[in-house]
C-alpha cells in the first residue's frame, strides 16, 4: 500500500541540498538506496536522478510511530520525507557525497510506494548481465551512470537543435512509413491495410526526401531522427537507431565540413568542456588504407602498415610468392615494444587474423642485442631479413607482423591486427578525441557475386570533378565526393554532394546496371523532383547513438539508449517481437507460414 503526497511538495532534489540550506525545512522524494538501522538511530540514503541525501530519524526525539515506519522501509521503497537541513556531526562526514557534509533530520515521511527485492542492487559497482538490466531496464536505469548517459544524450540533442537554428537549418520532420527500396541492408516493412497485399518500408535513412527538401527550396535542413534497419547487431549497431541528419543546398565539400566541425566543436565544449582542436585532419581514402588498413582509423597509437612486397618480391617463399603472383601485396605493421612477447602470444595474434580471412601471420622479432628471430628465417637469407627489418625501422625490442594476401584481406587483417594490439597494450584513453576527415572515397566498387559494380555510398554521390571522365573508360578509378567524420576508429559521420545534373546520374544508373524502367521504380518520386530545378546540395548524418557512446566513454550503444534491443534484435522487457491476433492478421490479409522444421518439432 502506498501513502497520498496530497498536501506535500518536494521542495529540493535530492542531490542539490547543501550547506547553504542548513536550517531549512525541506521536501524530499525519491528512492530508498539504502538504510542503516543503529538502534536508536536509522539512517535513509535517498535518491533521485540528481543524487544521494541522508535522513536521520532519532527514537529519542522522534513520535514512535514515525521512528517505526522508518525501520519498515526497504530498499527502492518511494519515500517523501519532510525535515530540518543540519550539519553532520565531524564523525559522520563523508566526503564521497556530494551531500556528506548535510542530513535532514526528519520531521515527516510518507511511503509513496512499496517495492520488491529487486534482481540486482541499484549500484555502478555492481556487475549485471546483459540481458538482466534490459530485461529489468526501469531498474537498470536508476542507476547513476546510466542517467548520466541519458542526461548527456538530452544536452547534447538540446546543444545541436540550438548550433543549427543559429546556421539557419529548418528542423523537419521525415516520413516514417516510406517506400521500400531493397538496396544494402534489408528494411523492416509494414503491412498496409487499405491497400492490400502491399507494404510500407521503415526508413534507414531520410536521405531520398531531404534530397527533395532541397529541390523544395528549404535551403537548409536537419532532424534528430529515428531510422531502422533488419541487420545483424554489433557493439555499435541497433535495429532502430538515432542520427543527426542535414543538408544543405548550394554547398561543396568544404562547406558541408566546415559547418560540421563547427557543430562539433561547439557540442564537445558545452557538454564535456572538452576544446576540440579544428580545422580536423583530412587523409584520403587512399591514404588511409594503405597506412592504417581501414577506411575509420584510429589516430591515438602508431603500428602503421607498410608495403613490403618489393623487398620479398622474388624469394622462394610460397606464401609470399602466391600472394604477389595473384595480384596481392605484402604488408607488414611494426609492433614496437612486443619483440619480447611469448610464442603463445604471438599465436593468438595469428589466430586473431584468420578471423578476417587472413591465412596466418609472418613474424620477426628484434631481440635486444639486436639478433633476430622468426618462424621463417629458414626460406631468407640473413641480409634478406635484415633488409625486411631496415624497411620496417625496426629496433631492438621490436617485433614485425607480417600479412600477404589479396589487397582487402591484407588491409582487413592488418587494420584490426593494429587495434587489437593498442587494446592489448592499453594505449587508448576514452577521454582523448582524435578527429579525422577521411576523404576521396571510391564511387563504385566490383561486386563479385552479382558481376557488376555497386555504390560505395548510395547512387545519388556526385563524383569528383576532375574524374567524370573516367566515368566512361575506368569507373573503378572515379572517386566521389564523399566524407566520413573519424573519432578514435569509429565512423562518427558520413556524407556527400549529391549528383545534381542528369547526365551525371543517367551515367551511374548505367554504371550500377539499373534499366531505366528499374530506376523509376525504385527512385521514381525523386527522379520526378529532379525534373524541376535541382539546386548543387549535400549533406551528412551523424550517427547519434555512437557519438553519445564516444562522448560518455560507454563501450556499447546500449549504454546511451534508453531501451534498447539485444543482439538477436529483441526487446527482454517488453518480449518484443510477439505473436498478435489472428484477427489482425486477417483484416493485413497475411497467413503465417510455417517452416518444415517447425512441423517436424510439432
Amino acid at each position: 500500500m502506498g501513502e497520498s503526497m496530497t498536501g506535500l511538495r518536494r521542495s529540493h532534489m535530492c542531490g542539490n541540498i547543501t550547506e547553504k540550506n542548513i536550517g531549512e525545512t525541506v521536501t524530499v522524494m525519491g528512492w530508498v538506496q539504502r538504510k542503516r538501522n543503529l538502534g536508536q538511530l536509522v539512517f535513509i540514503a535517498l535518491r533521485d536522478n540528481t543524487g544521494v541525501v541522508q535522513a536521520a530519524f532519532d527514537e529519542a526525539s522522534t513520535d514512535k510511530e514515525l521512528f517505526a515506519k522508518a525501520e519498515s522501509v526497504k530498499s527502492e521503497y518511494v519515500l517523501a520525507i519532510k525535515g530540518k537541513v543540519c550539519e553532520r556531526t565531524e564523525g559522520n562526514i563523508n566526503e564521497n557525497m556530494k551531500t556528506g557534509h548535510i542530513e535532514i533530520i526528519a520531521e515527516e515521511l510518507r511511503i509513496l510506494s512499496e517495492s520488491e527485492v529487486t534482481p540486482f542492487q541499484i549500484d555502478d559497482s555492481v556487475t549485471v548481465s546483459d540481458e538482466l538490466r534490459l530485461k529489468y531496464r526501469y531498474l537498470d536505469l536508476r542507476r547513476p551512470s546510466n542517467f548520466k548517459n541519458i542526461k548527456l544524450r538530452n544536452d547534447v540533442a538540446q546543444t545541436v537543435r540550438k548550433f543549427l537554428e543559429n546556421e539557419n537549418f529548418l528542423e523537419i520532420e521525415t516520413p516514417m512509413l516510406i517506400k521500400s527500396t531493397p538496396e544494402g541492408a534489408r528494411d523492416y516493412l509494414v503491412p498496409s491495410r487499405v491497400h492490400p497485399g502491399t507494404f510500407y518500408a521503415l526508413p534507414q535513412s531520410p536521405q531520398l526526401f531531404k534530397q527533395i527538401l532541397m529541390v523544395s527550396g528549404m535551403d537548409k535542413y536537419f532532424q534528430i531522427v529515428k531510422c531502422f534497419r533488419d541487420e545483424d547487431l554489433r557493439a555499435d549497431r541497433q535495429p532502430e537507431f538515432t542520427q543527426i541528419d542535414m543538408e544543405m543546398s548550394f554547398v561543396e565539400v568544404d562547406d558541408v565540413i566546415d559547418v560540421n566541425e563547427r557543430l562539433i566543436k561547439t557540442v564537445f565544449k558545452e557538454n564535456l568542456g572538452v576544446d576540440v582542436k579544428t580545422p580536423f585532419r583530412r587523409m584520403t581514402y587512399k591514404e588511409a588504407m594503405e597506412r592504417f588498413g581501414s577506411d575509420k582509423p584510429d589516430l591515438r597509437f602508431g603500428f602503421e602498415l607498410k608495403d613490403i612486397s618489393d623487398v620479398v618480391r622474388g624469394t622462394d617463399f610460397v606464401v609470399f610468392k602466391n600472394a604477389l603472383e595473384a595480384g596481392g601485396s605484402v604488408r607488414a605493421i611494426n609492433a614496437n615494444g612486443c619483440g619480447s612477447f611469448p610464442r603463445k602470444q604471438i599465436d593468438s595474434l595469428v589466430e586473431f587474423v584468420k578471423t578476417y580471412k587472413a591465412k596466418g601471420l609472418a613474424w620477426i622479432g628484434v631481440n635486444e642485442d639486436g639478433s633476430l628471430k622468426s618462424q621463417i628465417a629458414k626460406f631468407f637469407t640473413p641480409e634478406k631479413l635484415q633488409e625486411i627489418v631496415d624497411k620496417m625501422e625496426a629496433k631492438p625490442g621490436d617485433l614485425i607482423l607480417i600479412c600477404a594476401d589479396k589487397d582487402k584481406v591484407v588491409f582487413d587483417a592488418l587494420g584490426a591486427l593494429r587495434c587489437e594490439l593498442a587494446k592489448r597494450l592499453e594505449l587508448t584513453k576514452a577521454d582523448e578525441f582524435n578527429f579525422l576527415w577521411v576523404t576521396e572515397f571510391p564511387m563504385l566498387e566490383w561486386d563479385e557475386e552479382e558481376n557488376r559494380y555497386v555504390a560505395v555510398h548510395h547512387p545519388f554521390t556526385s563524383p569528383m570533378d576532375e574524374d567524370i571522365p573516367l566515368l566512361d573508360t575506368d569507373p573503378g578509378k572515379v572517386r566521389a565526393k564523399a566524407y566520413d567524420m573519424v573519432l578514435n576508429g569509429v565512423e562518427l559521420g558520413g556524407g556527400s554532394i549529391r549528383i545534381h545534373r542528369n547526365d551525371i546520374q543517367k551515367k551511374m544508373f548505367e554504371l550500377l546496371g539499373l534499366k531505366k524502367e528499374e530506376a523509376e521504380e525504385k527512385f521514381g518520386y525523386l527522379l520526378e523532383a529532379f525534373k524541376y530545378g535541382v539546386p548543387p546540395h549535400g549533406g551528412l548524418a551523424f550517427g547519434f547513438d555512437r557519438m553519445i557512446m564516444l562522448m560518455s566513454g560507454a563501450t556499447t550503444i546500449r549504454d546511451v539508449i534508453a531501451f534498447p534491443k539485444l543482439k538477436d534484435a529483441s526487446c527482454a522487457m517488453s518480449n518484443a517481437p510477439d505473436v498478435v491476433d489472428e484477427k489482425q492478421l486477417e483484416e493485413l490479409g497475411i497467413c503465417i507460414k510455417v517452416s518444415e522444421e517447425e512441423n517436424k518439432e510439432d
